[in-house]
């Protein structure tokens, strides 16, 4: 079995990178960004912004 290949997903509030993610592990997508916030606060919101754009530009489009 193979699993789904990584992709940006058409439930998108910023960039699709949240849903993505959510969709590839199955995984609620609301409760995904709510971690990514807290995340971003905690970590001086830089790092995680940088590696949230990072994912965007690696992340395969959606062909939806």
């Amino acid at each position: 079995m193979s699993r789904p290949r990584l992709t940006t997903s058409p439930d998108r509030v910023l960039f699709g990178v949240c849903g993505g993610i959510a969709e590839y592990f199955g995984w609620d997508a609301s409760r995904l960004r709510v971690a990514v916030v807290v995340m971003a606060f905690f970590s001086a919101i830089l790092p995680a912004v940088v590696i949230y754009l990072m994912l965007y530009y690696v992340m395969p489009g959606n062909d939806f």
